[in-house]
C-alpha cells in the first residue's frame, strides 16, 4: 500500500522539481520529452527544474512532433534514439495515433505504417531547406493521392490529415526550428534513426520512472496507443504496489526511491508540465471541482505545487508594462507559502524578461 502523497513526492524527485540547479544532461524529463505548448512551455518547464535556459539553443536541444502529435523538446544528442522510441508499436497503434486519417487509408487498402513512411519520404523530399509548415502541407497535397487528404472548410483548401503530417515529420528526419510561428520544418543534420531506443528513452520505462507507479492503461492513454500493445511491451523488472486500491507497476530499481521520497519544493508549473500529464488525475487532484478547474476543456491554467501537493492554479496577467500572477488557492496558504509562491512568480517574470508587478492571491 502506497499513499498518494508518497506517489507525488516520488514524482517530484524523479522529475527534479526539487532542484535549484540542473543541467540538460541530468534533467530526466528530457528522456520522455518536454512538451512545448504555450508561452510558458518547454523552457519554463526546464527553468522550474533548475536549468539555465537563457542561452538554450538548437545546438543542444531539438524540437520534434512526437507523443500525441505535440511538440516536445529533447537533447539533440538523443535524437536518433528518440525517433526510434516514438515510433508506433504496431500498425493498429499507428491507426489509433492518426485518428480519423486511418479510415480512408483502410478503405483504400493502405496500411497505416506504410502511409506514415510514404508521408515521411515525401516530406523529406520537399524540405530540402527550412520550410514553413503551410508550404510543406500545400506541396504534399499535390503529390499524395486522395486517401491521404481532407478538405479543410476553414481554409477552403485540401490538406494532408494533421496527425499523419505531424507523426511523419520526425520519421522523415525533420525537426521544428525553435521559436518559429508558424512552425518551420528543417532537416535534422546528420540524422540517422537508431535501431532501438534503449532503456533510458523507452517510453514505457520512462513513464514508469517519471510518472509511476502506473498501469498499462495509464501509459497507453498518455501515448494514445492501444493497451494491448503497451501490455505486450511491459517491462519484466517491475514490482507491484497498490495506490488507492488500484494495483500499479513500478520499476524495481525505484522501489527505495518511492519509499523514501520527500520534498519541500514550491513551483509554478506550466499548464502542460509533465507533472500534470500523468493519466491518474484523481491521484494528482482528488477533488473533482479542483480537477475541473485545473483541466478545463479550453484555456488551461498552470498549477501551484507546494511540498508535493497541488494547492491551486495560477494564470499570468500582462497588461502593457504590468505583469502579475493571479493565484487561485484551493486551501488556506501560510505566509511562508505565499512568500515562496511570490519568489517563483519573480522567477517567472525574470524568465519572461519582465518586471513582476505583484501576485494576486484570490480569497
Amino acid at each position: 500500500m502506497v499513499d498518494r502523497h508518497q506517489v507525488l513526492n516520488f514524482r517530484v524527485r524523479a522529475q527534479h522539481l526539487d532542484r535549484a540547479e540542473s543541467t540538460l544532461a541530468d534533467t530526466a524529463v528530457l528522456d520522455l520529452g518536454v512538451q512545448n505548448t504555450g508561452t510558458d512551455g518547454a523552457r519554463w518547464a526546464l527553468a522550474a527544474r533548475g536549468v539555465d535556459v537563457t542561452a538554450l539553443s538548437g545546438e543542444e536541444v531539438v524540437l520534434l512532433w512526437t507523443v500525441r502529435g505535440a511538440p516536445h523538446l529533447y537533447r539533440r544528442a538523443d535524437v536518433g534514439h528518440v525517433v526510434a522510441a516514438v515510433e508506433p508499436f504496431s500498425d493498429a497503434d499507428a491507426g489509433k495515433r492518426i485518428y480519423d486519417a486511418a479510415k480512408p487509408l483502410k478503405a483504400a487498402g493502405i496500411a497505416n505504417l506504410a502511409a506514415l513512411d510514404e508521408v515521411a519520404t515525401r516530406m523529406r523530399a520537399i524540405v530540402t531547406t527550412p520550410t514553413v509548415k503551410g508550404d510543406v502541407s500545400g506541396r504534399l497535397a499535390t503529390v499524395l493521392p486522395e486517401p491521404y487528404l481532407r478538405f479543410c472548410r476553414p481554409c477552403d483548401a485540401t490538406h494532408l490529415y494533421e496527425m499523419p503530417f505531424r507523426l511523419a515529420a520526425a520519421r522523415g528526419g525533420l525537426e521544428l526550428r525553435l521559436d518559429t510561428s508558424p512552425p518551420v520544418l528543417q532537416r535534422i543534420a546528420g540524422f540517422r534513426k537508431a535501431s532501438a531506443p534503449g532503456d533510458r528513452l523507452d517510453l514505457i520505462r520512462a513513464y514508469l520512472r517519471l510518472l509511476g507507479p502506473a498501469t498499462p492503461k495509464q501509459v497507453a492513454d498518455y501515448l494514445d496507443a492501444p493497451v494491448k500493445d503497451v501490455k505486450a511491451r511491459w517491462p519484466d523488472d517491475v514490482i507491484e504496489v497498490t495506490v488507492g486500491g488500484e494495483v500499479r507497476s513500478l520499476l524495481a530499481a525505484d522501489e527505495e526511491a518511492l519509499a523514501s521520497a520527500d520534498t519541500t519544493a514550491t513551483r509554478l508549473l506550466g499548464p502542460f508540465d509533465l507533472f500534470l500529464q500523468a493519466k491518474d488525475r484523481a491521484t494528482l487532484v482528488p477533488d473533482t471541482t479542483h480537477a475541473k478547474e485545473l483541466w478545463p476543456v479550453l484555456g488551461r491554467p498552470g498549477a501551484v505545487l507546494v511540498d508535493g501537493e497541488l494547492v491551486g492554479t495560477w494564470r499570468p496577467r500582462k497588461s502593457g508594462p504590468r505583469f502579475t500572477v493571479a493565484v487561485q488557492p484551493w486551501q488556506r496558504l501560510s505566509d511562508a507559502t505565499r512568500k515562496a509562491i511570490t519568489a517563483q512568480a519573480e522567477h517567472l517574470a525574470a524568465h519572461r524578461r519582465v518586471s513582476l508587478t505583484g501576485v494576486d492571491f484570490a480569497s
